[in-house]
């Protein structure tokens, strides 16, 4: 099953923070779950997830919605092992065959990103180029140790157009990607995403089971 996400466009964002920018987003961009279980067998926790997308004429903007049972942050570096904290993803590869691009958020806004064809070889953003990422962490930003408990927290984040290649001039745009959610070091780990995956064992690296993200 391929999906599809049709991220509206707002204009006045550009003009806005990211603090003003989220209410808006909220009630006027697109809402999906990442809901997929593709290993149910393995992994069965299911954490509630979903996600409010936008974009405007420089950015897209992703704001993530989590409930769980175990809450973890001890990553609070660029580029460090953030899905083993409790965490969210999107991949996005903005032309037919070329590179992709993921960028992995855990709840404080540690970010780990990197360009790529493939898993392997990778091509890691630099810090100068992850500091273009405006982020929001209703976690605050120090890392912390897993706690148990019932949580409710969410990340934004805006993700330049420039960064991805990408320039958008009025039309709707055709890319390929997916939205996952994970927490591989908690003591419930889980692996979902939002369009599903058919690999045998847990893998968000599947270019070919991308769905279609289109900028509207």
């Amino acid at each position: 099953m391929n999906k599809s996400l049709l991220i509206p466009y707002i204009k006045e964002l550009d003009n806005k923070t990211l603090d003003e920018a989220m209410p808006v987003i909220e009630e006027r961009g697109a809402r999906c779950s990442i809901d997929s279980l593709n290993w149910p067998n393995e992994y069965p926790y299911h954490p509630l997830t979903v996600v409010n997308a936008a974009h405007s004429d420089k950015a897209i903007y992703l704001d993530f919605f989590v409930r769980c049972n175990y809450l973890r942050a001890v990553n609070s570096e660029n580029n460090t092992p953030v899905w083993e904290d409790s965490s969210v993803s999107f991949f996005i590869r903005p032309f037919p065959d070329g590179d992709y691009w993921n960028f992995d958020v855990n709840c404080i806004g540690a970010i780990n990103a990197a360009r790529r064809t493939t898993r392997r070889p990778v091509e890691r953003l630099t810090d100068a180029e992850i500091g273009t990422i405006e982020r929001y962490a209703s976690c605050g930003y120090q890392p912390f140790r897993e706690v148990e408990g019932l949580f409710a927290w969410n990340v934004v984040i805006r993700i330049p157009l420039a960064l991805i290649g990408v320039e958008y001039t009025g039309a709707p745009l055709l890319m390929k990607g997916n939205l996952c959610k994970c927490a591989t070091g908690t003591s419930q780990p889980h692996f979902l995403t939002w369009n599903p995956v058919g690999t045998l064992h847990p893998e968000f690296h599947a270019p070919e089971s991308f769905g279609d993200i289109i900028l509207e």
